[in-house]
């Protein structure tokens, strides 16, 4: 298959394309910006080479209708985070939300067999971590894309699976506020000090794992609309501090701050429905591995 990643050269695009050359794939990124440093870190220089990379702005339909012709499936993860929504409202609004209306517009247009896009657990409060009400702009934002999927499934047939993730973590996580526990396990290892925005619990999910459930979800989608949220090991940020000492022993790292504004505990059973023998990786073993990363 031929698969379009939007937001391809960001951190989840990267780790999503490697997953899905590994799988025998063809991909194809569409970005706003043409820096590939961090895409050939994460994904490789030989994996580098064989990509097609366009560059364009997701609120662009015609650029998008570009970029998805040709293409069997798509994972759609273009879009501004919390503080840009927050800022910009209606920028927030063109890019999250029309831009996702452009891609499901381009695959109904291209015959495009299946859409894995990211929702996020921002759709929650702060307490109920399945049904949605969302207290940012960011949250409405996705919890409105998940409404527009299901109505392109009900009018044209479209599959789609809009995935919730809250704390993704590993190599290459820089953008965000729940960026923080990756860049204090960067911290750690170049032996610098780092202090976590916030405090709480929250779902700690490394970064591979994500990517190999988009991968599936747009290789091998699912009749129906469907919405998932993927909680991946329920920590505490004092933990998770803990499993960066104990990889740095001397490592200067603690937290401070709000918790996060949406629930910490998700409900991950529908996922596993729907798709079973979905690989979660320890918060220590991917606390390892994020650390060894910035260490080489």
């Amino acid at each position: 298959m031929r698969v379009l990643i939007t937001g391809g050269l960001g951190f989840i695009g990267a780790w999503t394309a490697r997953v899905l050359f590994e799988q025998g794939h063809d991909v194809r990124t569409f970005d706003v910006h043409a820096e590939r440093a961090l895409f050939d870190a994460i994904a490789g220089d030989t994996h580098s080479r064989q990509v097609e990379h366009r560059t364009g702005d997701i609120t662009d339909p015609a650029a998008v209708d570009a970029a998805v012709d040709g293409c069997d499936g798509v994972v759609h993860l273009a879009a501004v985070l919390i503080p840009t929504a927050r800022k910009d409202p209606l920028l927030g609004a063109r890019i999250n939300v029309l831009g996702t209306l452009h891609v499901f517009e381009a695959a109904k247009r291209a015959g495009v067999r299946g859409i894995a896009y990211a929702s996020s657990a921002a759709v929650f409060g702060a307490h109920d971590g399945i049904h949605p009400e969302p207290r940012t702009h960011y949250g409405a934002y996705k919890a409105c894309n998940e409404g527009n999927a299901r109505a392109y499934w009900d009018d044209v047939g479209i599959r789609s699976v809009g995935l919730r993730p809250s704390t993704v973590y590993g190599p290459g996580r820089e953008i965000g506020v729940t960026a923080d526990p990756t860049l204090a396990m960067r911290a750690a290892a170049e032996g610098q000090p780092y202090t976590i925005r916030f405090t709480g619990a929250t779902g700690m999910d490394y970064v591979e794992d994500v990517a190999r459930i988009f991968a599936r979800a747009a290789t091998d989608t699912p009749d129906g609309a469907h919405a998932f949220s993927l909680q991946g090991q329920l920590a505490r940020i004092d933990e998770v501090v803990a499993a960066i000492r104990a990889e740095v022993p001397d490592s200067q790292v603690r937290a401070e701050g709000p918790e996060l504004m949406f629930a910490a505990e998700l409900d991950e059973a529908p996922l596993h429905a729907v798709f079973p023998d979905v690989h979660r990786t320890p918060l220590a073993e991917g606390t390892r591995k994020t650390i060894e990363f910035y260490r080489t």
